[in-house]
């Protein structure tokens, strides 16, 4: 009984270790929802993409890999960042400015979080 028990401890531990703690995925939530609401384009390898298209493409990127996203800051570097298939690095262009690296714009968001620095 007692080895049962710290067979359970040992995987709580690895799976606390392995995933995002819930402060860090109520972040990464509220990062996809921004794009989502986001009037901006999304430029994933040389093609245009509405915002609720990027969203569910990052939501579908996180959901395959989750078990390496430990934070959100993880989430922006391993999964917004760029392409898994071609390595060339994502961008967004709001309105008229010029387009910008995604994972710059996240990471401007992600500092106004309010909860981002706690």
């Amino acid at each position: 009984m007692r080895s049962l028990r710290i067979y359970a401890f040992i995987l709580a531990m690895m799976a606390s270790s392995t995933y995002a703690s819930d402060d860090d995925a109520e972040k990464i939530n509220h990062l996809l929802e921004y794009v989502r609401r986001s009037a901006c384009v999304f430029i994933r390898n040389g093609n245009e993409y509405t915002p609720e298209d990027a969203e569910k493409h990052l939501r579908m990127k996180y959901k395959r890999g989750k078990k390496r996203v430990t934070n959100a800051e993880a989430f922006i570097n391993l999964i917004a960042t760029k392409s898994s298939f071609s390595g060339k690095s994502y961008l967004i262009r709001c309105g008229e400015q010029a387009p910008q690296p995604t994972a710059d714009w996240l990471r401007e968001r992600l500092s106004g979080y309010p909860q981002h620095n706690s």
